[in-house]
């Protein structure tokens, strides 16, 4: 029996996918006709499935009404996922096989009269049986070449948006975009509308976006956002929003353990800043920043790392050669190393790995190098937002954060694939020099917010036993250039 629908715009229902509830504001308003769009392959089914299934869970009957694809094909793909379609129901709307037969060819009526009268019969009588709180409609492609002209198709689905909310169901439409014409009837129809987009790559995986067109009377979050298509379903990953958590603290320092190098630094890296280290090849970035990460897990705070162009196991292998201990830390679960694949990961889901890092309490966090997270973008307009929201997300809950930045050259005039020392609170910059008929390493402190610092460059170098921060370079000038000359009346060999 009908129902009147339900007039609250705050009682929301759960998708199965948490981050398109958040992305969503709390979730689909019940009892409303949503738009559910993609190309083939985008993961329609697969997302519809998981709306299903979160509400089967609940004890809730659903439904779901197919026009192309059969009961088999459907499980399989739940399967596939390791889904549960408990609870789950499926009709099937789907033209026989007589109609293969010429015998059964419609002579008088266009056979799109017969079969829309057949079709709607078949779908209102699945709902009446059912009666479901939940409905997927698959897809609407069929609708529209069943309807054949645009005022039919569109006063077809008025008709069963009015049927489903006098029932008190939540209707979900899947929209292939493969039928002749335009997607804006439906868009101007449906309470809200989701857009699944996928785009090609020059190479790796493809990037998947969705986006929340149209929403009625909900702060949704707008813009793109990354997802993926995984084994246990669809994931997405909203766009971090930093100001929406801003807050005021006092922040502590956080030290390396090196005494010469906290001296350099005043005493320490502020607590919510973030750090660029940069230099050419070679010079020991990672190193500097796993100091950081060593002296971090020896206190008992968690870390992480994410790693471009080293390998884990690279990593691991070099830290023991200079006597940094980090397999003790990662074995106790206080660091955390991920080894991302540019070609594989999207910016949404690696903001996300980040984050959530952070979330979980680690205290140091290390990007190695902005050179590889550079190589992850499609644009490289949108690096310095992404990242700017990422430092932001950091820096308000007390994370010190440490880029690599790697320079292109060995001395003199060197470059970078991208400029975010203006965006970093501090920068430490790493130079070769030559001396006494040798290759030195020069460490210094361009740019420091949170404290004073020294302006002092410091003799550099990794050994055997560790990072080693020396005495400043004061016999020297003309350091940065590669190419120092000695000053007048000091002795050779200052460094």
């Amino acid at each position: 029996m009908a129902s009147n629908q339900n007039s609250s715009s705050n009682a929301f229902i759960s998708t199965g996918i948490a981050g398109l509830d958040n992305i969503l504001g709390g979730g689909l308003t019940k009892e409303r006709l949503y738009l559910l769009e993609g190309d083939p392959g985008a993961g329609k089914t697969t997302m519809a499935l998981q709306f299903l299934i979160e509400g089967a869970k609940n004890g809730e009957p659903v439904l779901y009404i197919t026009l192309a694809e059969n009961d088999i094909e459907l499980r399989a793909v739940a399967a596939s996922h390791g889904f549960s379609m408990d609870g789950v129901t499926v009709r099937e709307v789907i033209p026989e096989e007589s109609i293969l037969d010429p015998d059964e060819q419609y002579t008088i009526l266009h056979p799109s009269e017969v079969e829309m009268g057949e079709t709607n019969k078949l779908i209102l009588d699945a709902i009446e049986r059912i009666k479901p709180t939940r409905v997927v409609l698959d897809s609407l492609s069929e609708l529209q070449l069943l309807s054949g002209s645009a005022l039919r198709y569109r006063r077809h689905v008025l008709a069963l948006k009015q049927y489903f909310s006098r029932r008190s169901c939540t209707a979900l439409l899947l929209d292939d975009k493969t039928a002749i014409g335009g997607d804006q009837q439906v868009r101007s129809i449906a309470h809200g509308v989701i857009s699944l987009q996928h785009t090609e790559s020059e190479y790796g995986a493809e990037r998947r976006l969705i986006r929340i067109v149209k929403y009625r009377g909900v702060a949704f979050r707008r813009g793109p956002h990354d997802y993926s298509i995984i084994t246990g379903g669809i994931v997405v990953f909203p766009r971090i929003v930093a100001a929406e958590s801003r807050e005021l603290t006092k922040r502590s320092q956080v030290q390396s353990g090196l005494a010469a190098f906290d001296a350099l630094l005043g005493g320490g890296i502020e607590e919510g800043s973030s750090t660029l280290i940069s230099g050419p090849p070679g010079t020991g970035k990672s190193s500097l920043a796993a100091q950081f990460v060593k002296a971090a897990t020896e206190q008992g705070h968690r870390a992480a790392m994410f790693l471009f162009e080293e390998s884990f196991n690279t990593l691991l292998n070099r830290t023991d050669g200079i006597g940094m201990d980090l397999r003790t830390p990662y074995d106790s679960g206080l660091l955390a190393v991920s080894q991302i694949d540019p070609a594989e990961m999207s910016p949404g889901e690696f903001t996300h790995a980040v984050c959530k890092a952070a979330d979980d309490g680690a205290r140091v966090v290390v990007i190695d190098s902005l050179n590889g997270y550079l190589n992850a973008m499609p644009e490289v307009r949108h690096l310095t937002t992404h990242l700017h929201e990422v430092l932001t997300y950091l820096g308000q809950r007390g994370v010190a954060t440490f880029l690599i930045g790697v320079q292109q050259g060995i001395v003199g005039a060197m470059t970078t694939g991208i400029d975010v020392s203006y965006m970093a609170d501090n920068v430490l910059i790493v130079r070769y020099f030559e001396a006494s008929g040798s290759i030195e390493k020069a460490i210094s402190v361009f740019k420091k917010r949170g404290s004073e610092h020294e302006t002092t460059l410091r003799r550099f170098c990794i050994t055997g036993n560790g990072v080693v921060v020396g005495r400043v370079l004061e016999n020297f000038q003309g350091i940065l250039t590669g190419v120092p000359t000695l000053m007048p009346g000091s002795q050779e060999g200052g460094p």
